[in-house]
């Protein structure tokens, strides 16, 4: 039946990129809800306390100074739309002139998005619509195109060091077989291990010149250095947006510069990382058909001992073709020395095919003969009647 399942409808049937892309999407899921508990209950104590305290200092402040709340946080909203418009308590350099709508435009093409900045007029938001979809489009063509590059010098580099050290084995006399250097290829793990040090390299560099600049701590440097070449861009921790950064135009040139290697360079790692995590799930696969077909044999391998105890409980049920149930009382001779053997050589279920088109019915008798089982099979498609013995 399931062949013929799988012949009538072959749609239903998923392939293998099918199943490990839903394979994917629930390992997805699970790790999302897996890191909102963690993320819960590791923020949640900070931000109800955090709510308790701005509470506190609002009605400490309304008290201080004779204001009401409600006078006081209406004061806030306006200053929660002026930061839109980029406006800080701190001043701070200049967001729309050239060097810093430069550095917006590339926080959009890189969808960075640290969301300091934003357009607040009607027109600068349209048009941002249609400049990211064509930036962000060719920057991803770009990264693509860098990545290639990338993994063919690596691979170049792979290479030439296995043929080295083949033609050096040889020549000491501990390589006695003919020259493979042609079907050799590095390893994807090679190129994950090579590119994660130089994602590494370049974050720490980065993070050097930020906990300077800045003045934060390298930790905070560190993580503001992955939250920004992974583009994930919370705004939290910004670069380049103090007062005094506008006379360092060197400060500017390196900022940008290590933005874009280190987000084409992580963007190669995820990548890379993306082709282990397929092998994982492939591997998942085979596992899984492995242990399924595991069960489906040790399932016909106690399928005779499963017809044993059935036969040896249940007593005979015999369907007609008027869908009428007959039960047949079998009794055995518990003196005779065979008396197992007649228990288990008694009638069974008497099954109806439902895929005959004429609806014959099969009738099996077993019939006890000098210690063995004789069977007899005959069709009938009136009635099932036993045969005689």
């Amino acid at each position: 039946m399931k062949k013929d399942f799988s012949c009538c409808c072959p749609s239903l049937i998923p392939s293998r990129e099918t199943t490990c892309f839903y394979l994917l999407g629930v390992l997805i899921a699970l790790y999302m809800l897996a890191g909102a508990a963690t993320f819960s209950s590791l923020e949640r104590p900070a931000e109800l306390q955090a709510h308790q305290v701005w509470e506190r200092r609002l009605r400490d402040f309304s008290r201080e100074h004779k204001i009401s709340c409600e006078d006081l946080k209406h004061l806030l909203r306006h200053y929660e739309e002026a930061r839109t418009a980029g406006i800080r308590t701190e001043r701070g350099r200049a967001l729309w002139d050239i060097p810093g709508a430069f550095y917006f435009v590339g926080t959009v093409v890189s969808t960075i998005g640290f969301g300091v900045t934003a357009p607040s007029t009607v027109t600068g938001k349209v048009f941002l619509v249609f400049y990211g979809l064509l930036g962000c489009s060719a920057t991803i063509l770009f990264f693509n195109l860098f990545l290639e590059r990338v993994i063919t010098l690596l691979s170049l580099h792979i290479f030439w060091c296995h043929g080295r050290r083949s033609r050096h084995s040889r020549l000491e006399g501990r390589a006695s077989e003919s020259d493979g250097n042609e079907d050799w290829k590095p390893s994807v793990y090679q190129v994950t291990l090579i590119l994660f040090v130089a994602v590494l390299l370049v974050a720490c560099v980065a993070a050097t010149l930020y906990s300077a600049m800045e003045g934060w701590t390298y930790l905070e440097s560190l993580y503001f250095c992955f939250v920004a070449f992974s583009t994930v861009g919370f705004g939290d921790f910004v670069s380049g947006q103090r007062e005094h950064h506008e006379d360092t135009r060197a400060y500017q040139v390196a900022n940008c510069l290590l933005m874009l290697l280190g987000v084409c360079c992580t963007y190669s790692l995820f990548n890379a990382i993306s082709v282990i995590i397929k092998q994982g799930l492939n591997w998942m696969l085979k596992t899984l058909a492995w242990m399924y077909s595991g069960a489906v044999q040790y399932r016909l391998q106690l399928r005779p001992l499963f017809k044993l105890c059935f036969c040896d409980s249940e007593p005979t049920i015999c369907y007609c073709e008027d869908d009428s149930l007959h039960r047949q009382q079998v009794q055995a001779v518990s003196s005779s020395p065979h008396s197992m053997l007649w228990r288990s050589s008694v009638p069974s279920a008497i099954g109806k095919c439902l895929c005959d088109e004429a609806k014959v019915e099969t009738v099996c008798h077993r019939n006890y003969d000098r210690g063995q089982d004789n069977y007899s099979y005959e069709k009938n498609e009136d009635y099932a009647r036993p045969l005689p013995t």
